[in-house]
């Protein structure tokens, strides 16, 4: 046995690790759809806003406060900040910033949070060696394409054990995104899987606290150091993916080669990326939509309401069950806020999880209103939500696919008002215009000079 599990280990598995750094050293530029070129930059500048709207939060300037005392080398820039340092601890503060508004996009079918560990690592590389614009989306695309697909072969058993699967892989895509930029051959960046196969990083329970952002931040620094050290001729295991005592065999009793191996190269996970309309887990946005959708066709107020009755996934209360959140990061994980917030404001951004919200007089009277039921029925993407009303009345939708799913994707001038709302308190309204534009035509720049000048506050 290889694992302490009553799961026979597979000896024979493909060699995931070699197949793997063969296709991201090998593959040609933009050797995709335009489709898929296009929602690299979707992806890439929704990212980008994320990272900056935060800069300035407590959780930032923690880490930043604790990077400083190792007197970094000012090589790379911290979005939304005037500050600089290390090319590793600027991808990993890029990366926390990304996720602490829980506003990032997903990858529905793992639920990775995919751009934070890869775009972070590559935007911080990408700029201390000069990398092309389209050196950085190739970086990307590739880099996600890995971690989304090894996601992919241990999702959901890994996900269930309580791993936090953004981080848990995205060392993986980190790694490999600046294996490509570095332009290691394809021994070096089976070194750097490898090296960062014994980094894996992130833990559920750490979910409504500061260290759940730090996941996609850790696993955007260590994926670039271990691209760093192989380039330098560190060494590691060649089949550290797929070995029986290798990551993936020890993460999940599940290990589905296949969703590794087929069509490799010929289908791309990014082309089905998602985008967050609200500034929460990802499981509550059905019923965030559904209580929005009814609020705005009945014109609801909360006195108007009597009872709120949302029918769930189990998943959904096992993520964002907290019935009475202390501060706004508990917030993100109780379906109960969201949608009290829903109905209050009918949108749920990061000002409807500010502490001073979520502690709002009329807002915990709403949410001690909502019950919500399982209903293992009911897909994890979906909702049944039914308000009663203080005049009798009954309102019912079902929402089957929330608005930002691939189903109901979220549009340019969508994502752009997003980008816009986020980034204009931290570096002003038309930094913040040029930003998003920017941002959106990466693959032609020559640099990232002037989209990191964007970035940065007055």
């Amino acid at each position: 046995m290889a694992r302490n599990t009553t799961v026979k280990a597979d000896h024979n598995a493909p060699a995931i690790t070699e197949l793997l750094a063969k296709f991201v050293v090998n593959h040609p530029s933009k050797g995709w759809s335009d489709k898929v070129d296009y929602e690299a930059h979707r992806t890439f500048a929704n990212w980008f806003g994320c990272a900056i709207g935060p800069s300035q939060h407590e959780t930032v300037h923690a880490a930043l406060a604790a990077v400083s005392e190792l007197s970094p080398a000012p090589q790379a820039a911290i979005l939304g900040r005037r500050e600089r340092v290390d090319i590793a601890n600027a991808a990993m503060i890029n990366g926390i910033s990304s996720h602490t508004f829980d506003f990032d996009d997903t990858h529905l079918k793992t639920i990775i949070h995919p751009a934070g560990p890869v775009a972070s690592a590559v935007l911080a590389l990408g700029e201390h060696i000069g990398s092309t614009g389209r050196e950085m989306i190739d970086a990307l695309v590739l880099g996600i394409e890995v971690s989304c697909r090894l996601g992919n072969a241990v999702y959901p058993n890994h996900y269930d054990r309580g791993w936090h699967i953004t981080g848990s892989t995205g060392m993986l895509g980190s790694a490999a995104a600046c294996s490509r930029l570095l332009k290691l051959d394809a021994a070096r960046t089976q070194m750097a899987l490898g090296i960062a196969a014994s980094q894996p990083i992130g833990l559920r329970e750490q979910f409504g606290t500061m260290t759940k952002p730090f996941h996609p931040g850790g696993a955007a620094k260590a994926g670039l150091m271990a691209a760093l050290m192989a380039k330098h001729g560190y060494t590691a295991s060649k089949r550290a993916l797929e070995a029986p005592r290798g990551l993936l065999q020890v993460f999940s009793d599940k290990t589905d080669w296949a969703e590794v191996t087929e069509k490799l190269g010929e289908t791309w996970e990014i082309e089905i990326n998602t985008y967050k309309p609200f500034a929460c887990g990802i499981v509550i946005h059905p019923s965030i939509d559904g209580c929005v959708q009814l609020r705005n066709q009945h014109n609801l107020k909360p006195e108007d309401i009597s009872k709120v009755t949302i029918k769930v996934h189990s998943l959904v209360l096992e993520l964002t069950g907290k019935k009475t959140p202390a501060d706004g990061l508990q917030g993100k994980f109780s379906v109960y806020h969201s949608c009290a917030a829903g109905i209050i404001f009918g949108r749920a951004g990061e000002h409807e999880y500010s502490d001073e919200v979520v502690n709002r007089e009329d807002v915990v009277a709403l949410r001690s209103k909502v019950e919500a039921i399982v209903d293992d029925s009911i897909d994890e993407a979906s909702s049944d939500v039914t308000i009663e009303t203080t005049d009798g009345r009954t309102l019912h939708v079902f929402v089957e696919h929330a608005v930002g799913s691939v189903e109901r994707p979220m549009t340019d001038e969508q994502l752009k008002a997003k980008f816009v709302d986020q980034s204009e308190p931290v570096i002003g309204r038309e930094k913040a215009e040029q930003a998003w534009t920017l941002s959106m035509q990466l693959a032609t720049l020559s640099s990232v000079k002037n989209l990191l000048g964007a970035a940065t506050p007055a």
